[in-house]
């Protein structure tokens, strides 16, 4: 090179796809992030609702792990087939949130006492479905009522 000749110029594409490779690469860790941020929740929630749809309610009871207070007969008064939310034989898990100053996860779930759940056109069978709020401590998957 001599001082006549100018310098090898880098061309300005690189820069262009580093910035658009970094922008992607932004974009998929904020949707994924977004996607899977209550998964081990929702995870909780959905061995909970499959363990009451095969009609196992020793196991349900388990996998809710209840305060002393909360004993297997009013867990079944509650959850059982002739219990205020039973029969449960399908359910759909329809979001999960954390609610402002609390330190659980909020699920919501439909439930039916129909299998598989009933679509919306179907009104009769529709009409049983339920929409039960459902709260999850992230520590321990311990499942509740809000308060």
């Amino acid at each position: 090179m001599s001082l006549l000749e100018p310098p090898v110029e880098k061309p300005q594409k690189s820069r262009a796809m580093a910035i658009t490779i970094g922008a992607l690469v932004f974009t998929l860790v904020v949707v994924l992030w977004f996607t899977f941020r209550y998964y081990p929740e929702k995870k909780a929630t959905a061995r909970f609702f499959d363990a009451l749809a095969a009609g196992d309610t020793g196991k349900a009871y388990e996998l809710w792990k209840p305060s002393a207070s909360y004993r297997m007969s009013d867990f079944t008064a509650d959850w059982g087939p002739s219990g205020y939310y039973g029969p449960v034989k399908s359910y759909k898990i329809m979001s999960a949130k954390a609610p402002k100053q609390s330190n659980s996860i909020e699920v919501n779930v439909a439930i039916s006492p129909f299998a598989p759940l009933p679509d919306k056109s179907d009104e009769d069978k529709s009409r049983k479905t339920r929409v039960v709020t459902l709260w999850v401590l992230p520590s321990d998957k311990s499942l509740s009522f809000p308060p």
